[in-house]
């Protein structure tokens, strides 16, 4: 068993967005971004299932052609091979957590 406190491992960087990979399993990998406002994470393609957790903050989140705001406690989910990507342009700084897993 694993316990991740999250108000713990949220660490923002100046100069780019802050990476943290909290788990990484072959089943499950989960990472931890976090963004200051205006930086943003391009949209990009992986051969995987993704939830998109966002844990602090609001933002735009770009799954395939759709833009869509969100903000605390939402989760978006991601088809394998389908763009994804978000940005904090909301006036605020972002935090989401992202749990990939294999496509089977």
């Amino acid at each position: 068993m694993e316990i991740l406190d999250l108000k713990k491992l949220i660490k923002f960087k100046t100069d780019k967005i802050s990476r943290e990979m909290l788990s990484d399993k072959p089943e499950m990998r989960i990472a931890l971004m976090c963004l200051n406002e205006g930086q943003k994470l391009e949209p990009h393609k992986a051969p995987l299932r993704l939830l998109m957790y966002v844990v602090q903050g609001r933002g735009t989140f770009i799954v395939g052609e759709e833009r869509i705001e969100a903000e605390e406690k939402t989760c978006i989910l991601c088809d394998p091979m389908v763009p994804h990507g978000f940005e904090a342009d909301k006036g605020e700084r972002l935090v989401v957590m992202a749990v990939v897993t294999p496509v089977e």
